[in-house]
């Protein structure tokens, strides 16, 4: 694939259009809850931050800029509450998520890496509305709208690794540029390589997983290029595997300014029969910060389940190792972290 391989999908975010992101609630809250603590960038600020990522719990974050808010990975099971993630797997949550989900804010689109229970859970699954627009996997989109009758999910994206789709926002006037979202979708293996990757593509226990790479920036008027004002690496669901050394080759030159890295060493069948690891530990989130040498890492899916078997104090620690204390950013839940989109 070429490193811009846009595909069909057109969408148009409306900030003005005030709807919920669930069935039952008809009236969403009028804005996020205040943070329990706002972070900028170690590195310091120049006072001119205008988006803004807040943190709910496991990979479930909001995104916030330009009046829109796109919603990554949503889980909002309470502790006690348990997840199927495949044959015979089963975890149990270990937290409470920031917010609620009928306390959620207008939503306007939802970034999911994967169909997993402890990504979009049985309760997300039932109570979002149907027409809220979700960006995912082929696989995912298969499960949302050819699997689910009557009852289907009806603005469903689905992108492949590498390629892109365009969010227009829209905005009252007008101008030289328009705001614009482009996600792209990014490596992603939950299970490594080798005989268990050929028995899962067979019975399809662990379903397959998209990173992304979200660009928020601007279309210019006279002919439509994108200029990207701030990049998002999103690692999604992912062990560190070759696949993903493609990523800093394809945007030689371009900064990565921030990126969202799911760990916790998450294993399979069991925390008490830990065979198999399908999240990345540690030690390969240093190495994936390593490679993607990112401004800014904010790590998540930490810990928020008892299948999490690498603790965030493992990655502290190594980061602390590696002498990168003033690139990672600690969120708990209910923090937000606020960044600055250039024009």
């Amino acid at each position: 694939m070429s490193n811009d391989q846009a595909i069909k999908y057109s969408l148009t975010l409306d900030p003005s259009i005030s709807k919920s992101a669930t069935r039952d609630h008809p009236q969403p809250a009028a804005s996020l809850p205040e943070a329990k603590k706002t972070n900028i960038t170690p590195r310091g600020s120049n006072g001119d931050e205008n988006a803004s990522i807040y943190f709910i719990g496991t990979a479930t974050t909001i995104l916030e800029w330009e009046g829109i808010r796109i919603l990554t990975d949503p889980n909002f099971l309470h502790a006690g509450d348990h997840v199927h993630l495949g044959p015979g797997v089963t975890a149990t949550r270990q937290t409470n998520p920031a917010i609620d989900l009928h306390e959620l804010p207008r939503i306007d689109a939802v970034l999911l890496s994967h169909y997993h229970a402890d990504h979009f859970d049985q309760e997300v699954e039932a109570s979002l509305r149907r027409d809220l627009p979700i960006i995912s996997t082929p696989h995912a989109k298969e499960c949302l709208v050819d699997k689910k009758g009557d009852d289907k999910f009806t603005d469903v994206y689905d992108i492949d690794f590498f390629q892109n789709m365009m969010l227009d926002i829209k905005t009252p006037g007008g101008g030289e540029k328009a705001p614009a979202i482009k996600v792209t979708g990014m490596p992603g293996k939950h299970v490594p390589d080798g005989p268990l990757s050929v028995a899962n593509d067979l019975v399809g226990a662990v379903p397959p997983t998209n990173g992304w790479m979200v660009e928020l920036g601007y279309k210019v008027s006279d002919d439509s290029s994108f200029q990207s004002g701030y990049r998002i690496y999103i690692s999604g669901d992912t062990l560190y595997v070759n696949e993903l050394e493609e990523i800093p080759k394809r945007y030689a030159g371009k900064n990565i300014d921030l990126m969202l890295i799911h760990l916790g060493g998450t294993t399979i069948p069991s925390p008490k029969m830990p065979l198999l690891m399908v999240t990345m530990d540690a030690e390969q989130g240093i190495k994936l910060m390593q490679l993607i040498n990112p401004d800014v890492t904010i790590p998540i899916h930490y810990d928020d389940y008892d299948a999490f078997l690498s603790p965030l104090e493992d990655f502290k620690k190594a980061v602390s190792s590696a002498g990168w204390d003033d690139k990672v950013v600690y969120l708990d839940r209910a923090d937000m972290y606020k960044f600055a989109v250039k024009q």
